[in-house]
């Protein structure tokens, strides 16, 4: 089984900074995409940033110049650093993750992977 654990989300002042963290664990053999989305009350889920293994990032225009996308390949986690929040910030964080895994006898599997959300309130 493949893992994807977040942490670091809270309630942060407007202009505040937070940093957010997902480690993967389990049977990975390796980990391409990385990525994080947010979903706010009421609205579809996007993508904020990803991150190639190759370290090739995107980021979303709302958040350009604000939040940086990074990866540790050897500790298997995907961190995004937010500066100068927003209101309009504010929404559940999820890590997602393309993960090859070993599934035994010689066998791998490419899958998809969410992690369980982190809320990010910005308010004053």
């Amino acid at each position: 089984q493949v893992q994807l654990v977040e942490s670091g989300g809270g309630l942060v002042q407007p202009g505040g900074s937070l940093r957010l963290s997902c480690a993967a664990s389990g049977s990975i053999l390796s980990i391409n995409t990385m990525g994080w989305y947010r979903q706010a009350p009421g609205k579809q889920r996007e993508l904020v940033a990803r991150i190639l293994s190759v370290g090739s990032t995107y980021s979303a225009d709302s958040v350009k110049g604000r939040f940086t996308i990074s990866r540790d390949n050897a500790k298997n986690t995907v961190y995004l650093q937010m500066n100068s929040l927003k209101p309009e910030d504010t929404a559940v964080y999820y890590c997602n993750a393309d993960i090859t895994r070993v599934e035994g006898m010689g066998v791998t599997r490419k899958s998809n992977y969410w992690g369980q959300g982190t809320q990010v309130t910005v308010s004053s």
